[in-house]
């Protein structure tokens, strides 16, 4: 569980590399003007939350890759192959949408 979720938090700090990177909602959170990305241990899954617009943005990549996700939040169970690729697209893309709110 432990080196899934550096790996995560190592992907998303490459990712946004002048965001500040804090706790916010008792999660590490990376910050630049807004919060843009959030993550955080389940007890079956690590949770990606790049809120509401940014898993719309990403659905359909979501439902080919069978993740679970809800309005604003993304699973991945653990055990499963940790789909870094996505999860770097995601970092790109709330560091680029998150900072114009």
């Amino acid at each position: 569980m432990q080196p899934d979720l550096k790996e995560v938090r190592d992907v998303i700090r490459s990712q946004l590399p002048d965001a500040v990177e804090k706790i916010a909602w008792g999660m590490p959170t990376w910050w630049d003007q807004h919060n843009l990305i959030h993550m955080a241990c389940a007890k079956h899954h690590i949770g990606i939350y790049p809120g509401g617009d940014g898993v719309e943005y990403f659905t359909a990549e979501l439902k080919r890759r069978n993740l679970r996700f809800s309005k604003g939040a993304i699973q991945i169970p653990y055990g499963d192959s940790l789909p870094l690729d996505l999860i770097k697209e995601i970092a790109v893309w709330c560091g680029e949408h998150h900072k114009e709110k």
